[in-house]
């Protein structure tokens, strides 16, 4: 029987919903006849537009330059005409200028033969420029630029490099699939990484309701005759957020404020490994990536590889509409996603999932008063007291708030999730960092 490791402290266990898709291979969505790309899918300052209005642009091209150190460059999906560059709202909130790309004329890559590069002879600048000039980010929904992440500080040293392969969200199983259809692919990618961070060691975790992805990718290491460990995980939510696999994985604490390279670790979404794979490999720029269309509305769920900027309609209507009116629609997973109201908004490099929801799935109820149970202490898996700060929150005490934890919090719904009274305790936490931003409280 399979060791299983977790994070110690708090955690939940909701109702997976993984199996109208996990099950069934990806498949290429319909290229949509207008992109619409957003020029910030990234955290940071938002790429500067390189085209204009009536400009003809080719499959991959650069179409946003990073403005910055702390950005990412986005490139066209499909060739085309730029119809306009207009104004949008992301699920997040964030307003954006986007670039809309109307198609027509022909694919340079699409159904076509693709040369591989040699990385071997390498060195770590130019991986890292590769990195950069293809624009890839977190695609695990943080989005943070991935050569900021890999470029190592002076006197900083990685010695845990860890392949995030627990998709912990219900619903999601987008990696799960490329983890199972494409090994070889994506431990060459953490090759590739490997290369250009020189850990001490390389973990690879996976929870143990992946028990094909877990057998893929250990056939692949043993083919490739690499010193990587692919670790079972318990099944347990928010086991992929970075700070619980890294304490599950190698005990390591990241400091309260801190980030994992402090304690010498690294982590990286399956997904990103796979695009700097893509990147490294084929000089393909992050323009497509898997996505999980699921939910109790929709007709016949799937994982679709899905050109960026694609509306969001488009790919639910590629899976048979709605079987059903949903009551709630959401990017990404349902513990950590937004809802979202318009369908013409776009799939972005950090679009994990599109589900559609039933009434019964989000089984809504009334807010009522806290009853100081504590289950949202008893579930946070860093140790704040969720009530306690959103009380603060809702009295406008957020120097109290900040010295109390709430920049700690990672937002992974596991408090809202348990609470009883229905509170909005992740809402409220979102909120309050806001503000506490907004007026520099001290951290």
């Amino acid at each position: 029987m399979m060791r299983r490791l977790t994070f110690p402290l708090g955690g939940i266990h909701p109702v997976e919903r993984k199996g109208a898709t996990r099950n069934s291979a990806s498949a290429n969505a319909i290229i949509p006849s207008r992109c619409i790309v957003p020029l910030q899918q990234h955290i940071g300052a938002p790429a500067e537009s390189l085209v204009g209005k009536g400009d003809e642009i080719g499959e991959g091209m650069l179409i946003g330059q990073a403005k910055g150190f702390v950005s990412a460059n986005i490139h066209a999906p499909v060739p085309g005409t730029v119809k306009e560059i207009k104004s949008i709202y992301l699920p997040n909130g964030v307003r954006t200028d986007a670039v809309v790309i109307e198609l027509e004329g022909e694919f340079e890559r699409l159904g076509k033969e693709e040369s591989r590069r040699d990385w071997s002879g390498m060195d770590g600048p130019e991986i890292l420029d590769i990195i950069r000039e293809n624009g890839i980010v977190g695609m695990g929904g943080a989005t943070f630029p991935t050569h900021v992440k890999f470029s190592l500080p002076k006197g900083r040293r990685c010695e845990y490099l860890i392949l995030n392969g627990t998709e912990c969200e219900p619903y999601l199983s987008a990696d799960h699939r490329l983890m199972v259809e494409r090994p070889a692919q994506l431990l060459e990618g953490l090759r590739i990484v490997e290369h250009l961070l020189q850990p001490d060691h390389v973990l690879i975790g996976i929870e143990t309701n992946k028990p094909d992805a877990i057998a893929a990718l250990q056939n692949a290491v043993n083919e490739a005759g690499v010193n990587y460990r692919v670790v079972p995980l318990k099944i347990k939510y928010p086991q992929g957020d970075e700070k619980q696999l890294i304490k599950a994985i190698n005990g390591r604490e990241v400091p309260s404020g801190g980030l994992p390279l402090e304690i010498g670790c690294v982590v990286s979404n399956a997904g990103t490994v796979h695009a700097i794979y893509e990147a490294v490999v084929l000089g393909r720029p992050l323009i497509d990536r898997l996505v999980t269309v699921s939910g109790g509305a929709i007709a016949k769920p799937a994982n679709l590889k899905v050109r960026i900027g694609t509306p969001i309609g488009e790919l639910i209507n590629e899976c048979g509409g709605f079987s059903r009116t949903p009551a709630k629609i959401i990017t990404g997973g349902p513990m950590m996603g937004q809802t979202i109201y318009d369908l013409d908004i776009p799939v972005t490099k950090g679009t994990s999932g599109i589900l559609a929801l039933t009434e019964r799935e989000v089984n809504a109820a009334p807010r009522t008063a806290c009853i100081q149970c504590g289950r949202c202490v008893d579930a946070c898996p860093i140790g704040i007291e969720p009530t306690k700060l959103f009380k603060l929150i809702d009295h406008f005490e957020y120097e109290d708030a900040v010295a109390h934890g709430l920049m700690d919090c990672r937002e992974c719904g596991s408090c809202g999730y348990i609470c009883p009274a229905r509170i909005p305790l992740v809402q409220g936490m979102r909120i309050g960092k806001l503000m506490a931003r907004k007026k520099k409280v001290p951290v």
